[in-house]
């Protein structure tokens, strides 16, 4: 990937808000360049490595339940740009027609199976396949629905200048949303205006502070808080940067 022109971004990119953003990024072009370099190829050689895994996972998946292996949900990442995720299925069919288009604790519409793959955040892992064409990166802000994204406020829009990614500041900060969706009378309305707001702050940040080598830092990090590693500085790190902890 390579940072458009300032003129060629769309036109709800266009507004001051962003332009500071934008500004930002247009220093690093090196490090997007090389972030780029590095996702593909990571990418492609962990898909070669995980080929066994995923076969066994997609046998599970279609023994556990009735239903597709993936989920393959319209999401928005650079630009504004309309792609489909690749997810594994941890649902039942049709979970989003019976249900809120976010997820909550204890959420019935989760298979057995499902509940597994998404400790262990193996759902996420067949986005390798979006990162494979550049849709995603490693690293990057969570792709919403379109639902969300037209819920942004302009500022929120600058995380729309990189790819979206399979990680971010927000996942491993802001990890207990379940909680308070779980407790919320409309769990929809409650995301858009308490929990999008908090990890669009990190979001924002991580464009802030963005660079190849801060990547690798979230990384680490993620792979740190998936086998159970508490990052117990978290309300410090969150004051230092006037930032919500979940």
């Amino acid at each position: 990937m390579i940072l458009k022109k300032y003129a060629a971004l769309p036109d709800f990119l266009q507004s001051e808000e962003v332009s500071t953003y934008y500004e930002k990024l247009q220093k690093r072009k090196t490090s997007i360049i090389v972030k780029r370099i590095f996702d593909f190829t990571v990418a492609l050689i962990a898909i070669i490595i995980l080929s066994p895994l995923y076969l066994i996972l997609a046998i599970s998946i279609k023994l556990d339940s009735k239903g597709p292996v993936f989920y393959r949900q319209e999401r928005v990442t650079t630009y504004g740009k309309i792609f489909r995720i690749f997810k594994f299925r941890t649902m039942v069919v049709n979970a989003d027609k019976i249900g809120t288009l976010v997820t909550v604790n204890h959420d019935p519409r989760i298979t057995r199976v499902g509940a597994f793959l998404r400790k262990f955040r193996l759902d996420e892992t067949p986005q390798l396949i979006n990162i494979l064409t550049g849709d995603m990166s490693f690293v990057g802000t969570r792709p919403e629905v379109q639902k969300y994204v037209d819920r942004y406020t302009d500022e929120m829009n600058a995380t729309l200048l990189l790819p979206a990614g399979v990680t971010s500041l927000a996942s491993i900060f802001y990890k207990d949303e379940d909680k308070l969706l779980s407790a919320a009378e409309n769990a929809d309305d409650t995301y858009v205006e308490e929990v999008l707001p908090g990890k669009m702050a990190y979001n924002l940040a991580y464009i802030e502070k963005f660079s190849f080598f801060y990547d690798i830092k979230l990384m680490i990090m993620t792979v740190l808080a998936v086998v159970g590693v508490e990052f117990k500085d978290a309300e410090k790190k969150a004051e230092e940067e006037k930032l919500p902890v979940a």
